[in-house]
């Protein structure tokens, strides 16, 4: 297998997991991050297991247009095949959503969905032109259903499904395959150091104050129990060796019960259970 992958936001959680998982088999990953100096741990965790030579890391801020024509430039220029691009890029805004300011808002959408769609758009005249290729888009299980104090994530996520999911029929006569994961909650960087609280989600000042501390609770409790990202890397590299892989994968048990419990209830009931879940359920 001589192989290529492009990833996004390698530096921590499931984009460094997928870069070494991906070279482990084989694979060549052009893992990028935003910020080169957090590449340690990507290459302690390589050089472990002895594929370090296998990544090669770039710096890319998915929000910069030129430092992603730059690294499309770099590939066409090698004249090599890619064979896929998994866009794991991506960060949390927690905060309710009338306290969320234009520029919060806007801001989740530039990395999670904006910078997906152009990092997306810039590679795949590469893949055009070999005939073939895979886009994963890491996306959520909030890319299905809302969930109370992530508005600006769960928006972006929906956002991304809805355009993934159309890149998908575009793309199907071409030989270029589109896939989304939907994890559920895992143990990675994105509830704590990627997080960016609103403004207002720290104002004590703010008449969500007391709200914001049941739902912080609650949140915390459920961390305990979130599961292992590796399952995450492996999906991603079954989806990649998979020749025509589904559109949608759903990973992790509390994913897939939120899926199923909203199938099965009224609507009523289901919306009742989450704002209780949520620690919403008083003014």
């Amino acid at each position: 297998m001589n192989k290529s992958a492009f990833i996004t936001g390698a530096s921590s959680g499931f984009g460094l997991l997928t870069s070494v998982t991906l070279a482990k088999r084989g694979w060549r990953v052009l893992a990028t991050m935003r910020d080169l100096g957090r590449r340690e741990k990507l290459e302690a965790a390589a050089r472990s297991v002895g594929v370090l030579e296998r990544i090669e890391i770039h710096a890319l801020d998915v929000t910069n247009a030129e430092q992603i024509a730059r690294l499309a430039d770099l590939i066409e220029s090698r004249g090599e095949h890619l064979h896929a691009l998994v866009n794991n890029a991506g960060f949390a805004v927690p905060g309710f959503a009338e306290e969320v300011t234009d520029a919060e808002l806007r801001g989740q959408f530039e990395t999670n969905f904006f910078g997906a769609a152009a990092v997306t758009r810039a590679l795949l005249p590469q893949m055009r032109r070999q005939g073939f290729g895979h886009v994963v888009m890491v996306s959520s299980i909030s890319g299905r259903t809302g969930f109370p104090g992530v508005s600006s994530y769960v928006a972006s996520k929906f956002a991304l499904e809805g355009w993934a999911e159309t890149l998908r029929l575009e793309m199907a006569a071409l030989g270029i395959k589109v896939a989304i994961i939907e994890p559920g909650s895992f143990e990675t960087d994105i509830w704590t150091r990627n997080a960016k609280l609103t403004a207002k989600m720290s104002d004590a000042a703010s008449p969500n104050a007391a709200r914001r501390t049941r739902w912080q609770n609650k949140v915390e409790a459920n961390a305990k129990n979130r599961a292992n990202p590796q399952a995450i890397a492996d999906l991603i590299a079954r989806i990649l060796e998979t020749p025509n892989p589904k559109l949608r994968y759903v990973i992790g048990k509390d994913a897939r019960m939120a899926l199923l419990v909203r199938r099965v209830l009224p609507a009523s009931l289901f919306e009742r259970l989450m704002v209780k879940l949520s620690g919403l359920d008083q003014p």
